[in-house]
């Protein structure tokens, strides 16, 4: 099988794993803080399980070590504002918020990459603009804040995907998977123990059906899917993996009107909505195809 192929195969399975992550969130009743420290620590353990061990720290700089620290703060963020935004504006909004996520990476990942402009990647990426505002037009203004975490967590979703390409050809995709969960579940710890300190307790001990969730969210929703997307970064750029990335609301819908029953709550809107970023997902490879054998 073609590389690129596979890599696209692969991101495509890691989607609908992304996809199914809004409903676990619904589903969990723990707050998006500890939800996330919760996952990040499940998916801390099996990814000690793929790296092998630890050792491997030794052969990483301090300042190569730094960098993945950091990127793994901005996923603990991200990741948070995505599970605050589904508690507020429900699975489907936020989904549909993160499809946004190709618009900030077309802006972001040439100033990390240090790469030109792509016109074509930005009129791609503004093609999701409608297909949003349809999906989210008739939100009563309660869930309004919602919208604004789930734009949040498609910003910083842009910044680290970038990140994650500059650095992903320099360390073995498990290890850094691994460093950025820790990472992440060290950042929430002493959020965590910040705001029991100087605020007060905060609900995190998960109940029974939320062990079920919470196992499936960080082993196959987090372990396997993003290493699966980490892998077809070392073959693609960030702006076609987030390209693919927004099927995220596509899968993660029907997910939700199967498992959630949110169909009732959807609008003609929202099926005009999916359909433009189905289609702004599927014609972006002819076009960049197209469009390089052009510039050639």
């Amino acid at each position: 099988m073609n590389t690129e192929l596979k890599a696209y195969g692969m991101i495509h399975l890691a989607v609908i794993a992304f996809g199914f992550t809004a409903i676990l969130g619904a589903l969990i009743d723990l707050p998006s803080l500890t939800l996330v420290w919760w996952r990040v620590l499940i998916a801390g353990i099996g990814l000690t399980y793929f790296t092998n061990g630890v050792s491997f720290i030794k052969t990483i700089s301090s300042a190569q070590l730094m960098r993945i620290v950091f990127i793994g703060i901005i996923i603990a963020i991200h990741w948070v504002a995505f599970f605050a935004s589904v508690k507020l504006a429900g699975a489907s909004v936020t989904l549909v918020c993160m499809a946004t996520t190709c618009v900030f990476v077309s802006m972001i990942e040439p100033l990390i990459l240090k790469k030109s402009f792509s016109s074509l990647n930005f009129g791609i990426a503004l093609l999701m603009i409608p297909g949003m505002a349809l999906v989210v037009q008739s939100l009563e203004s309660s869930r309004i804040i919602g919208v604004w975490a789930g734009l949040f967590s498609a910003f910083l979703a842009g910044i680290f995907s970038s990140l994650n390409k500059k650095y992903i050809q320099q360390f073995n995709i498990w290890q850094l998977s691994w460093i950025e969960m820790w990472s992440a579940f060290i950042t929430l710890s002493i959020v965590i123990g910040c705001y029991i300190f100087f605020i007060g307790k905060i609900e995190y001990w998960p109940n029974h059906s939320d062990w079920i969730y919470l196992l499936i969210l960080g082993l196959v929703c987090t372990t396997i899917a993003h290493s699966l997307s980490l892998f077809a970064l070392r073959h693609i750029s960030a702006f076609a993996l987030n390209l693919v990335i927004n099927l995220e609301p596509v899968y993660g819908i029907l997910l939700a009107i199967l498992l959630l029953h949110e169909n009732k709550n959807l609008s003609l809107s929202f099926y005009f909505g999916a359909t433009l970023i189905v289609i702004a997902v599927f014609i972006y490879p002819s076009l960049q195809k197209r469009f390089s054998e052009h510039v050639a």
